[in-house]
């Protein structure tokens, strides 16, 4: 282990700024109560797979929250997962998405939800991220929701029709001012004929009612008759539930600015008199497939297995995230994650030269690259310029080993590129396209949950003298 000259040191002086989307500027960011950061993530809909372009929401909340741990404070971290209510359609028109892929399937809204559920939650070990504190489930949380549209009704923000309860935008004068919205130009074009009765574009439902006639998986009783929860409700109810009623940050993609979380706020904000509900609001942008925003509705999507399948450890996909700023799109192609195998392959490289290195620690010579590395973050979470650092580490003739290491491995608490434990490309496995597909074969069948035959195919590996080894770096696998 590494021996310190000296382990006195005065803490990182420099403030964290965040970039608010309520206010569109950075600002100097502290807890309200007790040095806890409260932050609420909006999660996945379980109807599919989680694709890259999901997943940089997951990797930019994980970055945010390892960051605050780092700089000291507690966090308390919440993600929903929707299992019911996310519609097709942005307006209240179009089918639940959970029950469209059960009658597409043939199998239960649940049984989907739970095998999604588990997928993403492997992605995101994969990934390396941090289990929240809180993982909550819309269809667990029916009566928080019918609680806080009681409230909205009581309170004189709604209106029922045939079609289900609705929120009435023109009772909440700053509706627009969350996402500038230019309501007289949505109201001109308007689809609001979509849903019989309604009567503002903005509107937007809180309870919807059960068609008369068609048999729905997912429905509960109500006040209002038998039905389930509009998507936005969800996730005012079950952060409300976990961090207050009102709390630090929520963060989620860019897609999410003009409906959902326009809407999360008015209803928030009317049912809790709460003004602002949340402090701060942070959006990552999109990750770009070909010029185009990925999306499952429009087929164009990657997901993380079809990057190992294709020789991408997961961490890699990590590597190419932090290379880039949140709030800037990201360009996703082969060469670009060629680019990102490399620069990861050569950081383990250089990590594993001095690893666990013993001698001295000089803290002066340590300490101005440990400020640089936290201003970097501190300044709105800029993860190239704080992989800048790490590799200046890295690549340190100035610096013994013993604080290379000492540096790299603080450091890899926020970046979390498994530095500790990773292998060198080349290192540790022979090179055998059998063997390789087959263990890729392998881990596809644990991610899809088929565990009789990632059983038989490691029965089959072991047979032959090879042994395979799960690391969240992706399989490895060794000759014994």
């Amino acid at each position: 282990m590494a021996e310190r000259v000296n382990t006195a040191r005065a803490p990182v002086e420099v403030p964290v700024q965040l970039f608010n989307t309520r206010t569109l500027k950075k600002e100097i960011f502290e807890p309200s109560e007790d040095g806890n950061a409260r932050i609420y993530t909006c999660g996945p809909t379980v109807y599919a797979a989680a694709h890259i372009g999901n997943l940089r929401s997951n990797l930019f909340a994980d970055l945010l929250v390892r960051t605050l741990l780092h700089r000291g404070y507690s966090v308390t971290h919440v993600i929903n997962v929707t299992d019911v209510g996310h519609l097709t359609d942005d307006a209240d028109a179009g089918e639940d998405k959970m029950e469209r892929a059960a009658v597409e399937t043939g199998r239960t809204a649940m049984e989907i939800a739970e095998q999604y559920t588990q997928l993403w939650l492997d992605d995101r070990e994969r990934l390396g991220c941090r289990l929240p504190d809180v993982l909550c489930r819309a269809t667990e949380h029916i009566p928080e929701q019918i609680a806080l549209v009681e409230r909205l009704v009581e309170r004189g923000f709604t209106y029922q029709i045939p079609d289900g309860v609705y929120f009435d935008t023109t009772k909440f004068p700053g509706y627009a001012d969350f996402a500038r919205l230019d309501l007289a130009g949505q109201a001109s074009g308007a689809r609001i004929a979509d849903v019989e009765g309604k009567r503002h574009a903005a509107d937007f439902a809180l309870w919807k009612f059960a068609e008369e006639g068609v048999q729905r998986q997912q429905e509960w009783g109500s006040p209002w008759g038998r039905g389930f929860p509009g998507w936005h409700v969800e996730c005012s109810a079950m952060s409300i539930q976990y961090l207050g009623e009102t709390f630090d940050l929520h963060t989620g993609g860019v897609d999410h600015i003009k409906v959902h979380h326009t809407n999360e706020i008015a209803q928030s904000e009317c049912a809790y008199g709460m003004r602002p509900w949340v402090r701060f609001w942070l959006h990552n942008e999109f990750v770009n497939l070909a010029g185009e925003k990925m999306a499952k509705s429009e087929g164009n999507v990657a997901v993380l297995q079809d990057l190992v399948r294709q020789g991408y450890p997961a961490l890699v996909y990590r590597y190419f995230f932090l290379q880039a700023h949140y709030r800037q799109q990201q360009s996703f192609t082969r060469d670009a994650m060629d680019a990102a195998k490399t620069g990861y392959d050569r950081l383990v490289r250089a990590a594993a030269e001095v690893r666990d290195a013993g001698g001295e620690v000089r803290e002066d010579a340590i300490e101005p690259l440990r400020v640089r590395f936290a201003e970097s973050l501190a300044d709105d979470l800029n993860a190239p310029r704080a992989v800048a650092v790490a590799w200046e580490v890295a690549r340190g003739s100035e610096l013994l080993p013993a604080e290379r290491w000492e540096l790299l491995r603080e450091f890899d608490q926020v970046l979390r590129l498994d530095l500790a434990n990773a292998t060198p490309a080349g290192e540790g496995a022979e090179n055998d396209p059998r063997v390789e597909a087959l263990v890729a074969e392998r881990e596809e069948a644990r991610r899809t949950r088929d565990f009789a035959t990632a059983d038989r195919i490691r029965d089959e590996l072991a047979a032959e003298g090879i042994v395979v080894k799960d690391t969240p770096n992706g399989p490895r696998w060794s000759r014994t």
